[in-house]
């Protein structure tokens, strides 16, 4: 028996009239948060380079959740998550939000202390 996948993104906002249709339209999505993450990256406003939030820049902060955007739709649109039963999606998708979660506190922790390390002269900078 034959699967249909749903033709629709953005909680139905979008709706395609073919599977080919939907890929080019996700692909297109993907590749429009990629060009404004390269622009970002080239540009660097001022602004979001001296804003500090939470121990890193904005500009941080805005690439950590444009990747998170991109990795979800990667994994709900390309890995068919979406057509898969409720207690799969949320074990998928909440094992990634926790582990994310706390990787980027242990990067800030752990940087921070590293930084401090180095800065007040306990271990020189020498590599």
């Amino acid at each position: 028996m034959a699967h249909e996948h749903k033709l629709s993104i953005f909680r139905g906002a979008v709706t395609f009239k073919n599977n080919v249709q939907k890929i080019w339209g996700v692909l297109i999505f993907l590749s429009l948060i990629t060009a404004v993450e390269v622009a970002l990256g080239i540009i660097k406003p001022e602004f979001l380079v001296k804003t500090p939030l939470l121990g890193m820049r904005l500009l941080n902060w805005i690439f950590i959740g444009l990747t998170l955007v991109k990795a979800y739709y990667i994994a709900w649109d390309f890995m068919h998550l979406r057509d898969e039963k409720t207690g799969l999606r949320r074990s998928v998708v909440w094992t990634a939000v926790f582990l994310i979660a706390y990787l980027t506190t242990l990067l800030l922790i752990e940087g921070s202390y590293v930084y401090e390390t180095y800065a007040n002269g306990f271990i020189k900078w020498n590599f």
